[in-house]
């Protein structure tokens, strides 16, 4: 078989996997709910080909979040909802209506014109969707209401914590100094001790999980990611562990064959290796 950068042919062999009898097992096992989690790896996966500059890996890992989109569309087609073309009509629709700046008649709109009529057409799509959904015999949508609705929920958790704190500032719920929330984050590290003295897992648990939401915080006070700051953490976390078995190779040793102090000094020793001029 030939590949072909037909999008046609994508959908064909999609479709064969999924076809019993004739098709892959592991495939046609799968469900929505199943495939989900890949759908999200692979976005993250074309992220970090993004971050390393790999345009390489950036041609593949675009190629395998297609995948997901013609998985997706091929299950809702064997349920009779919907199927790849309608997807593709769906966005196209999409974005034609959301810019009639560009493809209708609303022309020369300052930003802040646009801006608006972002949130005009978006407004009259909700309520198109909820006519939409009832005209196939669907419940509506439990409306969501207040200021933090519609913060996505399938957002990495340090993210969605750092836009529920931005809607809420909004308000005026805030804190005006990034000290403050510092004193916050001491004021919940002690809440974990006493948890911790409980040994109650659940309460320890609660900590550690307001801990998180706090320090997204400081980092929303100070125009940082904290997504981008724990990933940039765990990246100087391998850097660095990879530097001490690094040193252990070389004396024809691993990281298990060493004691906690042995791993100690040489995870100090990296770190002044890392910070030495030059």
């Amino acid at each position: 078989m030939q590949p072909s950068p037909d999008i046609a042919r994508l959908i064909e062999i999609m479709a064969a996997l999924r076809t019993p009898g004739s098709g892959c097992p592991w495939d046609l096992e799968q469900d929505f709910a199943s495939i989900a989690p890949y759908t999200v790896e692979e976005a993250y996966e074309v992220a970090d080909a993004i971050a390393r500059g790999d345009r390489v890996d950036l041609k593949d890992e675009l190629g395998d979040l297609l995948l997901q989109v013609v998985f997706h569309a091929r299950m809702a087609e064997e349920e009779g909802a919907f199927a790849f073309p309608d997807v593709v009509e769906a966005i196209t629709a999409k974005l034609i209506r959301r810019h009639p700046h560009v493809f209708g008649e609303a022309r020369d709109l300052a930003p802040e014109q646009v801006k608006a009529l972002w949130h005009r057409i978006k407004a009259q799509e909700k309520r198109d969707k909820a006519e939409a959904r009832r005209a196939a015999g669907l419940p509506d949508k439990p409306e969501e209401k207040g200021l933090l609705a519609g913060v996505t929920q399938g957002l990495p958790a340090l993210t969605r914590a750092w836009k529920l704190q931005a809607r809420a500032s909004t308000v005026g719920f805030d804190w005006n100094d990034a000290r403050l929330v510092l004193d916050k984050i001491r004021e919940e590290t002690a809440e974990i001790d006493e948890a911790l003295a409980s040994g109650d897992k659940a309460a320890i648990a609660e900590e550690i999980g307001d801990l998180l939401f706090v320090v997204a915080n400081l980092a929303r006070h100070v125009d940082a990611d904290p997504e981008g700051c724990l990933q940039a953490a765990n990246a100087k976390f391998e850097r660095r562990f990879k530097g001490i078995e690094q040193r252990l190779e070389a004396q024809g040793r691993t990281a298990a064959q060493a004691d906690l102090a042995e791993l100690e000094a040489l995870w100090q020793q990296v770190k002044r290796d890392e910070r030495a001029p030059g």
